[in-house]
């Protein structure tokens, strides 16, 4: 509890709430995954949650600017306030246990110092280029990719130098969305929501390449990498989940069996390669697993706040758990129970 003690007295003010109180679990018939919500203290739409090294939870308040933080063994919630207007979308840990935000609506990437509460604010190179940092994701060097939806770009930031080499989309008006590494956390793909593609960057040449996805409709929002270097997407326009190969570039898509009007959002995949798929389009949203193996869909699990919209998953695999922020203020946590 150091950590937390010295940043109250740093805020002078008593931020740490034990949740407990308001804590829900919903367990799957099929025994599958167990899902627990706290809900967070707070409004501001929690979003976004990254496992830290200490197994604890960092997570972003979109709409009330702040930088979360839960404590999973005492079921603590605390946070750190950033500037008005920041607008934070995600954030993520490094190895050392420091969290770095995207300053969605304030132009900047920010460095969080745990102990003392201090900020960091690495501004993006002019107004325009990558004026709404999005989504992040690290490579094998710790440094960050991220996405700027609306300057229609996608960057690499080096954490060690501050400077950000951004690289235009081809595609205008694309919305580059979910970003996430593959396999040897090298290469980053990312989905170009405004459009029906998805997008790769060589980490040697900085070349990116646009792959067009079969139906003029599909809008892809988030992604997933399994084992095999095979890429994940959900459709979130019209309710499916594909896989792109990138050794043959085959692309195969199924249809969510909560049907057209789905939305599938969050996505992550699993210690045995299963594909996890919120489906935010229904209320209560539904936790939904794809097994690539036998190619069905073998679990709808009802979250139990409602959820209104799931918008980003991380799977931590040392816990089998898929954690999760909800549109109706709720940290949550699925446990993999197989």
């Amino acid at each position: 509890m150091k950590r937390h003690s010295v940043y109250l007295l740093f805020l002078l003010l008593p931020l740490v709430v034990v949740a407990s109180d308001n804590q829900r679990n919903t367990a799957s018939e099929e025994g599958v995954i167990e899902i627990t919500e706290w809900r967070v203290p707070w409004d501001g739409r929690p979003r976004d949650p990254y496992v830290a090294p200490d197994k604890n939870i960092y997570f972003v308040g979109q709409r009330t600017h702040y930088v979360g933080h839960f404590n999973v063994e005492t079921e603590e919630f605390s946070r750190f306030y950033l500037d008005d207007g920041t607008g934070p979308h995600t954030v993520i840990v490094g190895s050392d246990g420091t969290p770095w935000y995207a300053g969605n609506r304030a132009n900047h990437i920010g460095k969080l110092d745990p102990n003392t509460g201090e900020i960091k604010k690495y501004m993006m190179p002019d107004d325009m280029s990558a004026r709404d940092p999005h989504t992040m994701a690290f490579n094998d060097d710790g440094n960050i990719w991220f996405t700027s939806q609306g300057a229609n770009s996608v960057g690499l930031f080096d954490i060690t130098t501050g400077e950000a080499t951004i690289i235009p989309v081809p595609t205008e008006r694309s919305r580059p969305y979910g970003i996430v590494m593959d396999v040897d956390m090298r290469r980053p793909w990312i989905v170009l929501f405004g459009t029906n593609k998805l997008a790769t960057v060589d980490p040697q040449t900085m070349e990116l390449t646009e792959i067009e996805l079969p139906r003029e409709e599909t809008r892809p929002r988030r992604l997933a990498v399994t084992s095999d270097g095979n890429v994940w997407y959900c459709d979130y326009a019209a309710g499916y989940i594909g896989r792109y190969n990138p050794n043959d570039e085959s692309i195969r898509e199924w249809k969510m069996p909560q049907g057209e009007n789905s939305q599938p959002y969050a996505m992550a995949s699993d210690h045995k390669d299963r594909v996890w798929v919120v489906a935010s389009g229904i209320e209560p949203n539904e936790f939904t697993g794809f097994d690539p193996a036998t190619e069905s869909f073998f679990v709808r699990e009802p979250i139990e706040s409602g959820g209104g919209t799931v918008r980003h998953t991380v799977f931590h695999e040392e816990t089998r758990s898929i954690w999760f922020g909800t549109d109706t203020n709720y940290l949550g946590r699925a446990v993999l129970l197989d």
